[in-house]
């Protein structure tokens, strides 16, 4: 079925237009009639970026679906489905409602799966670029069960946190990276522009410079000569960066890298702890087997090392260790939680202590961020104190040591 855009007058003359999904034009001009609307114009809609390539379609933003396009339409299947509406009405009626090409798309596809007798899992699966295995895997549970009202909330809930995560490290990054880009653009207008003028200076004097000071001025000749293998030198670090981050023992080093740097470490561990105890939670309590559920949340995290680490706490329940032991042998759980974990361990009711955990995490990670520019203020004055005490050093050193000479001239 295609969409058409109509425009007719009601009885009143008053222009009456908008979008409706029908078979044909004859479908949709006896509907107007029907509904006391003159038709005037009927045409089919089609997209600004039909016939367009997808990284055109992406850059003028008709080929993405975001992480919020994902939460609102989790939230509107779950209450389409706790009001009864079947789930084939459910998702025409969001894509009638819906904004984004790309998402207009997807259900599209969706819904022309679930019309040939495929699962709502199945059909989903068929786009792991916006599902991903947990999310699949959540969907087939609840279709197994019966309980796609409760396991899309649970999805929505989760989606949120994982949203609250990652908006909190991006957060975190901000400051930090502004202050860090205003260093630099600020080296290099010294480099180039104010550097060169005490060259000059120098250069009329016959003078034996410091060598903090020849070193400050040889580099400032070299970025205004060969400023193309600068800018050549910083390319090809990013691209081989990138290139070693890409493969899995590259990626596994970063990743376990950035859990050790200062301040930044400490939050980014914390955060990847919290996502790991609210899906783990809401996988085990929604019915996922325990096996599976390591192997889907190992995924969601989103670290390699933490990847690696509950893979080996899927190992160690395989072999019939308890959780409790194989969290400890992990080593990414503090005593505080490993206690908690013992509790609801000997409780029977793990998925409850495994969301105190995640609700702790995540508090610390607030409060963590809340006071970061107080923790990453003093290292930033002090590399910016020493920044100022080498050009101190290296620029102006050299005139007083000048003037001291004409003021006490040898006689």
């Amino acid at each position: 079925m295609d969409t058409f855009k109509y425009k007719g007058r009601n009885k009143r003359g008053e222009i009456m237009q908008g979008t409706i999904e029908s078979a044909n034009p004859q479908a949709v001009a006896a509907w107007m009639i029907s509904s006391g609307i003159s038709p005037i114009n009927i045409q089919v809609m089609v997209s600004a970026f039909e016939g367009k390539s997808p990284w055109l379609r992406e850059f003028l933003g008709g080929g993405s679906i975001g992480p919020k396009d994902l939460i609102l339409l989790t939230r509107q299947i779950g209450t389409m489905i706790k009001s009864g509406v079947p789930i084939m009405q459910a998702i025409a009626g969001i894509q009638k409602t819906t904004v984004n090409p790309a998402l207009v798309e997807l259900l599209k596809e969706i819904r022309d799966n679930l019309d040939k007798g495929v699962e709502l899992s199945a059909a989903l699966a068929q786009h792991p670029k916006v599902f991903d295995d947990y999310y699949v895997s959540m969907v087939r549970v609840g279709e197994g069960s019966g309980q796609l009202e409760e396991i899309f909330k649970r999805l929505f809930e989760q989606l949120e946190f994982e949203r609250h995560m990652k908006m909190k490290i991006k957060g975190a990054m901000r400051y930090p990276s502004f202050v860090l880009i205003a260093i630099s653009i600020a080296i290099a207008v010294l480099t180039i522009f104010v550097i060169p003028v005490f060259a000059n200076m120098y250069s009329k004097f016959n003078a034996t410079l410091p060598i903090l000071t020849r070193v400050l001025l040889g580099s400032s000749r070299f970025a205004l000569d060969y400023w193309w293998a600068v800018l050549a030198i910083i390319g090809f670090t990013i691209y081989a960066f990138r290139l070693y981050t890409d493969q899995p023992k590259g990626r596994y080093n970063w990743d376990k890298f950035k859990l050790k740097i200062p301040i930044m470490g400490r939050i980014q561990n914390k955060a990847t702890l919290a996502r790991f105890c609210r899906s783990f939670a809401t996988a085990t309590k929604s019915g996922v087997p325990l096996m599976q559920a390591f192997t889907l949340v190992s995924r969601v995290v989103d670290n390699a090392f933490f990847e690696e680490r509950i893979l080996l706490m899927r190992s160690g329940v395989e072999r019939g260790e308890s959780l409790l032991r194989v969290a400890q042998t992990a080593s990414i759980f503090s005593p505080q939680e490993l206690q908690m974990i013992s509790v609801g361990e000997q409780t029977g009711d793990m998925e409850s202590m495994l969301n105190e955990v995640a609700d702790m995490y995540q508090e610390e990670v607030d409060y963590e961020v809340g006071r970061l520019s107080e923790s990453i203020e003093p290292i930033l004055l002090g590399f910016m104190g020493v920044l100022v005490l080498v050009l101190m050093l290296g620029i102006f050193l050299p005139m007083w040591q000048m003037g001291q000479v004409m003021m006490h001239p040898k006689h």
